[in-house]
């Protein structure tokens, strides 16, 4: 079907100008469709082309923000070469990528758009964005080992920020973050002596994963967004204080080997 949009609203959502002042432009004569000078209120349809003062405007394409519930074995990269990318299992019909990763062995939500500004600002970590985790590993944990992950781990030469942990049963717990390094999850509890058996991220910011069963995806409401970008308005597009400073620990020699497996 061919879609129509009256001709100071298409022109406006090229970034040209305002309605008011489309409208101005049009009385003036200074805009044509298709060569032809058009009246106020006129239609623009689909393949339609569009000048202002005999230069082109081209519409912005539509931004598409979706929450996707990512199954385990799917990789989060846009190389469609890679089996099992993430583009290729969602099959949307525009580009988008997605703002983070998940690892392959990993589950959960996960954010994809075709927006590049939005994606700096919620994944720096300086901007504090909460991402929820459900842990399982092989093992029944204990009170030391939460309030170890809850203060801080050693890894990557640094020491993870301070974070909320809660445990859930004998080998399972939650754990907030509003960090993003490599694989943390998995390199904290390593260092802890774990592995783990089970990671699923079930929420990001305002948006969890009810009503996504795994593999499906949806776009994310208005409400979501406007949450969404009124929480990241203040935010930095530069990386800072993502992580904390730290000396090795002088028992360093002595922590347990790390595993990284996938």
């Amino acid at each position: 079907m061919t879609e129509t949009k009256r001709l100071n609203k298409y022109i406006s959502e090229t970034g040209f100008c305002s309605r008011r002042e489309a409208d101005k432009y049009i009385e003036q004569g200074r805009v044509t469709i298709n060569g032809a000078v058009p009246e106020l209120g006129t239609k623009v349809l689909t393949g339609d082309v569009v000048e202002v003062d005999g230069k082109g405007l081209k519409a912005k394409p539509k931004l598409v923000y979706l929450a996707y519930n990512k199954p385990v074995g799917i990789t989060c990269t846009t190389e469609r070469n890679v089996r099992g990318n993430i583009i290729d299992a969602i099959q949307y019909p525009e580009r988008i990528f997605p703002i983070g990763r998940l690892d392959k062995p990993s589950e959960g939500l996960i954010f994809l758009t075709n927006e590049g500004d939005i994606v700096n600002k919620i994944l720096r970590a300086g901007n504090s964005h909460e991402k929820e985790y459900e842990v399982q590993v092989d093992r029944p944990i204990n009170a030391s080992f939460i309030a170890k992950m809850a203060s801080g781990v050693p890894i990557l030469d640094t020491v993870t920020q301070p974070c909320q942990v809660r445990q859930t049963a004998g080998d399972k717990f939650i754990i907030i973050l509003t960090q993003g390094l490599n694989r943390q999850i998995r390199r904290m509890c390593e260092y802890l002596g774990y592995d783990v058996v089970k990671l699923k991220r079930v929420r990001i910011m305002n948006v969890n994963l009810k009503g996504l069963k795994p593999g499906q995806w949806r776009h994310l409401s208005d409400g979501e967004m406007q949450q969404i970008n009124a929480s990241v308005a203040e935010s930095g597009k530069t990386k800072e204080h993502s992580v904390l400073p730290t000396k090795k620990p002088s028992s360093a020699k002595k922590r347990p080997s790390v595993r990284f497996t996938r």
